[in-house]
């Protein structure tokens, strides 16, 4: 009923809609669920749809700039696009799909029998047997054994649990189609050795006097073992009360947790050093190459075909998003408005950077936990202005990454830029207002949404956001 491109659009708004790959949930929803369940302080609807919206398309501005860069050259891949760009074909290439012999199957028809036979498993553990989705053989020798299920079972380290559900397998690195092997080798090395060596031996030698908490969690802790109140040390404002702090103790985590951190803040430094070392003289080149030497480059050629989306058009939604976003920041009282420059300039200065990375790599680096940090040190005790300087700092550069990408499809696909941008926009606008509305229904309607007394309801997401508002918002790097 309609065209490869035509198909190419509509699935750029649908993935857009979803906003991201893996959660499914625009950031700032995390944001504005703490903020009414843990810190017990409603926003109006309207600045939290704009903070929505905002925080998703600031970064489509700076897309504009970097479009020479990232999306026109050759040497700039973006692997996962093949693989989109080889389903287009296969569902629409009429050649392929012909039977050529009883014993030889077209992609299409594969296709369709591998979507049919997942289709039918996932009603065994997404309906009928739950939990196929992941269990603990192990612990299921011993129940009652409590270092069994701290090491084995499903809120412990996991060591021997199975998991048998495809959505469990791709929740954290995606689908195994687009990473590369190598870069799966190094994660799980670095996985076994933080979760199953590293962890256990820091956990059991009581290192930080850690045994009095969870092996695993999230969630922030009193030197005792007991959840941390963080309305115990927080004033009407939300600010750090110094000396109820000092009567109330200090907040512990679990070391599974601190070395995550720790992890974190190494990954953006190693990133950097072995962009230098490794790929050095290849970004060079291509800095060079990417406003000149682009014409050899076949789809390049074809695509000089289609005008461009002006300058003007990124300029002016990145000017408009920006000011939206400061008046979101004054009267909903999140953050003091003139800190987004600061973390603006953090989402463009690693923007080329971490682009060209996962251009060629499909690995993305995350900004989350260094603009956090950088929160806490600007903005010390106050836990709301951290997670929106978080957001509006990392998922600016996430999101022009993501509009990159898709222009980059576009490229591989040939379809308009002007298009693209109007169907990603258009995409985003829709997905905001949805994502506002349907968190507000759910805190509505769900009673202890978010909580340990709700287990179908746990909210990961937001308790790990809650969680870092407290460590470098509320408490911050001076405590």
């Amino acid at each position: 009923p309609f065209t490869v491109k035509e198909h190419c659009i509509i699935t750029t708004m649908a993935s857009t809609a979803c906003v991201s790959y893996l959660e499914g949930t625009a950031y700032a929803i995390d944001v504005i669920t703490i903020q009414r369940l843990f810190y017990k302080r409603t926003i109006h609807t309207g600045i939290g749809i704009l903070f929505v919206i905002t925080s998703q398309i600031l970064g489509y501005g700076m897309a504009g700039i970097m479009r020479k860069f990232l999306v026109w050259p050759g040497a700039m891949i973006w692997p996962a696009n093949l693989v989109n760009c080889a389903l287009f074909r296969t569902l629409h290439d009429d050649k392929d799909n012909d039977k050529k012999s009883r014993w030889t199957l077209s992609r299409l028809r594969f296709f369709f029998l591998a979507f049919l036979c997942q289709f039918l498993w996932y009603w065994f553990p997404g309906y009928i047997f739950p939990v196929l989705s992941l269990f603990s053989w192990i612990c299921m020798i011993k129940p009652d054994n409590v270092l069994l299920s701290q090491l084995t079972g499903i809120n412990g380290l996991g060591i021997g649990s199975i998991e048998l559900d495809w959505n469990a397998w791709v929740s954290f690195l995606g689908s195994p189609i687009v990473v590369p092997f190598w870069a799966q080798i190094n994660i799980l090395i670095g996985f076994v050795t933080l979760a199953w060596i590293i962890t256990p031996i820091a956990y059991y030698s009581n290192l930080w006097n850690s045994r009095v908490l969870p092996i695993v969690s999230n969630r922030v802790f009193t030197v005792d073992g007991y959840i941390y109140n963080v309305s115990a040390v927080l004033n009407s404002k939300l600010r750090l009360n110094e000396t109820a702090y000092k009567q109330y103790g200090e907040i512990r985590m679990t070391p599974i947790f601190a070395f995550s951190y720790a992890i974190s803040f190494a990954a953006i430094a190693a990133v950097i050093v072995h962009t230098v070392l490794y790929q050095g003289k290849t970004i060079v080149k291509q800095f060079r190459s990417s406003l000149k030497d682009n014409i050899g480059d076949v789809h390049a050629n074809l695509m000089s075909r289609y005008p461009e989306a002006p300058e003007w058009w990124y300029t002016t939604l990145f000017i408009l998003a920006f000011i939206l976003a400061a008046i979101v920041c004054y009267y909903g009282e999140l953050m003091p408005w003139h800190y987004l420059f600061v973390a603006v300039s953090i989402a463009f200065i690693f923007l080329l950077p971490t682009g060209i990375v996962q251009a060629v790599t499909n690995q993305s680096i995350g900004l989350n936990v260094i603009t956090e940090f950088v929160a806490g040190i600007v903005i010390p005790g106050d836990p709301l202005a951290n997670v929106t300087f978080k957001t509006y700092g990392y998922i600016t550069q996430y999101q022009a990454l993501l509009l990159i990408s898709d222009l980059k499809l576009g490229h591989y696909m040939k379809i308009p830029p002007r298009a693209m941008f109007i169907t990603q926009l258009i995409g985003t606008i829709i997905a905001g207002i949805v994502n506002f509305l349907t968190a507000n229904y759910l805190m509505n309607n769900i009673p202890h949404i978010c909580t340990r007394e709700n287990p179908r309801w746990t909210c990961p997401n937001a308790n790990t956001f809650f969680s870092a508002s407290i460590i470098w918002g509320a408490i911050g790097k001076e405590n």
